[in-house]
This record gives structure tokens, sequence and C-alpha cells, in this order.
């Protein structure tokens, strides 16, 4: 059987233009549109233009990170998925957060709160047999790895480790660790944002020897889906910038700082 693998950091579910001279103060604090010719920048609720590309996409397991907590139930509606969902940094007063990150996201930026967003749909088999959550760290912020048992037998681990390369190589052994545990013989998916590139670390090698994980998306990737117990069929690999863009107002509105990354996997006999 065969699996379709995302992974994808939603940026707390903002733009990033390819220009970064469209991403000004004007926009952050008056919300007006910016553009050149050829892409736009825009500082409103963007839910719609993530989930219509995300509902176009080939997978049948969504690993997402940086997800606002509120779109937890209309991502996976829309896309026809069961969701488990991790909270991670800055969700104390969410109604509220929530309330502002819709009239203003830049501004507001990641202080709406995250969370890391599994979805399951397709040939993973929608509803898991079993859900654990893990906290990795709580300061300085909160990471956590969000660890599902599916139908087919497969377990889907996900995680967002933290942006300092000692911590993020920590959060992501202690990770490795917990799923390998918690799946036992079971094969695994561990996938994320591990704010780790193969080319500066030891520690990619270290999982693939320790646990059998590999192989990591590229040498200067930071976003990974490593597979224990199964076979690589697409191996991993970063969308084309173009792929994660809407049209808008006769121009290109690109979503995210981060591109997908998508493999397909097949369950060894």
């Amino acid at each position: 059987m065969e699996i379709g693998v995302i992974t994808w950091n939603l940026f707390h579910g903002r733009d990033f233009p390819p220009d970064p001279a469209l991403y000004t103060w004007r926009s952050r604090l008056a919300r007006v549109s910016e553009r050149n010719a050829t892409h736009i920048q825009v500082n409103r609720d963007l839910i719609r233009e993530f989930t219509q590309t995300l509902c176009g996409a080939r997978w049948d397991v969504a690993l997402l990170q940086e997800c606002p907590p509120r779109w937890s139930a209309p991502l996976a509606a829309a896309c026809g998925a069961s969701a488990q969902r991790s909270l991670t940094s800055r969700n104390s007063l969410g109604s509220l957060r929530s309330i502002l990150a819709r009239w203003n996201p830049d501004l507001l930026g990641s202080w709406e709160g995250g969370s890391n967003l599994t979805l399951l749909r397709g040939g993973a088999g929608k509803d898991p047999l079993e859900v654990r959550d893990l906290a990795l760290r709580r300061r300085p912020e909160r990471r956590t790895m969000a660890f599902a048992r599916l139908p087919s037998g497969l377990c889907v681990a996900n995680l967002h480790a933290s942006t300092n390369p000692p911590l993020a190589t920590e959060d992501v052994r202690h990770a490795a660790e917990t799923a390998v545990s918690w799946a036992g013989e079971a094969p695994l998916i561990l996938g994320g944002d591990f704010n780790l590139r193969p080319s500066q670390t030891t520690l990619f090698e270290e999982l693939a020897r320790r646990f059998g994980l590999g192989t990591p998306t590229g040498p200067d990737s930071i976003d990974h889906i490593l597979g224990r117990g199964l076979q690589t069929v697409e191996p991993p690999a970063a969308w084309p910038p173009e792929a994660r863009e809407a049209a808008c107002k006769g121009l290109r509105l690109r979503l995210s700082d981060h591109a997908p990354v998508a493999t397909r996997l097949a369950i060894e006999k």
C-alpha cells in the first residue's frame, strides 16, 4: 500500500512574498496590500487559500506546523480528513488572540498561538486507533510531538523543533526515541519542521544508525519526512514555489515562508 505524505510549516497562516520589499510596516499596521509586477502581499485571513492548496494536493497524511489552532476543524472538514491537534506555544487567551489574528494576522504573527496538526485521509485510514501527545520542552517555547497509530498499521509522528540548533537536536532526538518506542515494531513516519540541516549536523546519520530512520529531504532543508519500515516510492522533495501560490487580483500570492515537502512511501511486507 502506497501512502502520500506532505509536511508543511504554515507560517501561522500568512503569506510570504519573494520580494521582501513588499513586506512593509504600512501593510503590517494599516493592512494595505503591497504589490509589484508579479506578486502581491496581503494582510488578511488566508484560510481559504491554504485550504484550497491543501485540498488540491495529493496526500494521505499531512503534517502541518505553525497552524493556527482555529483552523484545525475547518481544514479537516474541507479536506475530508480526521485531525489530531497538538498545541504548541502562546495559546493562553486563545479566543481573544484568534479575534485579533483574523483582523490583522501580520501584526499578531506567531502571537496568535500555534499547533502541530496531523490530517489523515485516504489510504492511511482516517480514524486513528491511538493518539498521544509529547511535550518536547516548555522553555524557551513549548515544543510538542503528536503521535498517531493508524488502522493501516502505520504510525505517524509530527513535530516542530526549536529554532536554536542545539535545542533542535535535543528535540528531534527525544522525538525519535519516543516515537520509535511508542511505535514498537510498526512502520513509522517521523516528519515536520526539524529546524536542522543535514549539511550542518550528524544527527540524521545517528537516527539512521540507531533507528533505521531515513532519508532526509536534502542537505539544506529543515523540513523532513523520515521513514522506518517503509519503502521510498518517491523521495522527499520540496514543492516548487509556484505550487504554493494562489491567484489574487491578477497577481500571485505566495503562501508561507516554507515550501511543502512531499514523498510517497509503501509499507514493507
